[in-house]
């Protein structure tokens, strides 16, 4: 798991009631690939983030953010 990237990927997803393969079909990638970066598990290429944000119409900060430092 990741400690360093949080996301709203879920939240997005909802709000436009899509599922993970929807969105990953409309941005070109697995479904596994959204999986996996939706829990943690897997840090997106730039590529895939913008490519995120873009289907979003939103900054890839709004999407992606760093954790803060304890």
């Amino acid at each position: 798991m990741n400690d360093e990237l949080d996301n709203r990927i879920r939240v997005f997803r909802a709000e436009h009631r899509m599922s993970q393969a929807d969105l990953a079909e409309a941005i070109g990638v697995s479904r596994k690939t959204i999986s996996t970066i939706e829990v943690g598990r897997f840090v997106p290429s730039t590529v895939i983030a913008l490519k995120i944000a873009r289907y979003f119409g939103v900054a890839v900060e709004e999407v992606f953010s760093l954790k803060e430092e304890a």
